[in-house]
């Protein structure tokens, strides 16, 4: 198939490249130049571990470009993967949604023959339907089901590990307007081997929702339970060992520490929150979710105070400013607002991260960037905020060491050693 991809950040590049691994011709669409030049140099647009391997590879079955018009005549699907930030209500910001359906609609309005839509971008329920397709239909002078077709087809990929989550789900989920688009899909996606859910537009969008906020929920679970076990002088990590065997519930997402962060859960729960206050249903458990998260990280000051009461001067050495390992995305990253406090203490701040320093220099230009992680350990005290995995050869003999994420060998080694939760 010829498959037009609009918006090319994480879940755009990604979709793309798999679906040019599996046989099908790209077209990416982009407002961003930038992007563009670096796709049709086949480089990666993001930080995604595999994803200039499968530019490079399929550049052949690749293309980008800035002219909607000219990828939707090529094409006979498109996805639409642009943003949805949060406004700062909670509510999500659909007007990158709303200008891609504007633009689309007036693109289709040109154009022969029946074309596919697709929403990929993670939108509240009923957006598809009462948000995109009266914006296609006014603009095109088209009607939904006739001219054009309309799914909804969210995307469960972990930044990181992208490429792989898209080219082997745990299930595919699409929600249909009409039988033609219903097809249509079954054919892209007839060769994986998953279970396929086939439902309706908005309970396709629902599930994204509530996927991204259990998943919210067990690890603010997961960190309140470790805050009592702290307490007790239990282990946290034993603990949800023996309830992750349990068969009802698995061991996923029970890593105890500083908190979520990143493109998805936090935007994702607020939204659903202000949508159910919207309606007036209180979304109780969600908003209790949210306020555990946004109190770990303070927690890791706090036990830093435990050991340097005043932080004026002193030099707090920090590893790790991305969300997770493996990316430099720092959307919602927690060290954002541990570095932040420790600047109002007037703390010497010094960081590093192995992808992420340019971005987090954006928000942060007066700290200190260490060029190695070896670097941070003549700080007066470590902070451990990402699990990246070389903070696991460092040699924390002697040091203070607070940890948000459960770094055992500074457990092992440090002369003064503090876990969040454990």
């Amino acid at each position: 198939m010829k498959i037009s991809i609009a918006g090319n950040g994480y879940v755009g590049a990604v979709t793309g490249a798999c679906f040019a691994k599996l046989g099908h011709y790209i077209i990416f669409i982009d407002v961003d130049k930038k992007r563009i030049d670096l796709i049709n140099k086949a480089i990666s647009p993001v930080c995604e571990k595999g994803l200039d391997e499968l530019l490079s590879n399929y550049k052949d079955k690749i293309k980008a470009t800035n002219d909607y018009s000219s990828a939707i005549k090529e094409s006979d699907i498109i996805f639409i993967c642009v943003g949805t930030p949060s406004k700062s209500d909670g509510h999500i910001d659909l007007s990158f949604i709303e200008d891609a359906a504007i633009e689309l609609g007036k693109c289709l309005k040109n154009k022969d023959g029946w074309h596919l839509v697709v929403v990929k971008s993670t939108v509240l329920p009923g957006t598809a339907e009462n948000v995109i397709l009266p914006l296609i239909e006014k603009h095109s002078g088209k009607k939904a089901g006739k001219d054009f077709g309309l799914a909804t087809n969210p995307e469960f990929l972990k930044e990181g590990v992208a490429v792989k989550d898209f080219l082997e789900p745990d299930r595919i989920v699409f929600g249909f307007y009409d039988e033609k688009s219903r097809d249509v899909l079954r054919e892209l996606y007839k060769n994986f081997s998953c279970p396929i859910v086939e439902t309706s537009l908005s309970t396709a969008e629902m599930i994204k929702y509530v996927n991204n906020a259990f998943l919210a929920t067990k690890i603010s679970f997961a960190n309140e339970i470790g805050n009592i076990c702290k307490k007790l002088g239990i282990n946290t990590y034993e603990v949800f060992h023996a309830v992750g065997l349990d068969n009802r519930i698995n061991p996923a997402f029970f890593g105890a520490g500083i908190g979520f962060g990143g493109s998805c859960f936090p935007k994702d729960v607020r939204a659903l929150i202000a949508k159910g206050d919207e309606i007036e249903s209180n979304a109780r458990m969600l908003k209790s979710a949210m306020e555990v998260n946004e109190e770990q990280p303070i927690k890791l000051i706090q036990l830093l105070k435990k050991h340097i009461p005043s932080l004026k001067g002193k030099k707090i050495g920090v590893l790790g400013l991305s969300f997770k390992p493996n990316t430099d995305d720092i959307r919602e990253s927690r060290a954002i607002p541990i570095v932040d406090i420790l600047i109002k203490n007037g703390a010497d701040v010094i960081a590093y991260d192995p992808l992420a320093e340019d971005n987090f220099k954006k928000l942060f230009s007066q700290i200190e960037y260490a060029p190695s992680c070896k670097e941070i350990l003549n700080s007066d005290a470590i902070l451990i905020v990402t699990d990246w995995e070389e903070f696991n050869n460092l040699d924390y003999k002697g040091k203070i060491v607070i940890d948000g994420r459960k770094i055992e060998k500074a457990k092992k080694e440090a002369a003064v050693y503090e876990g969040v939760c454990w």
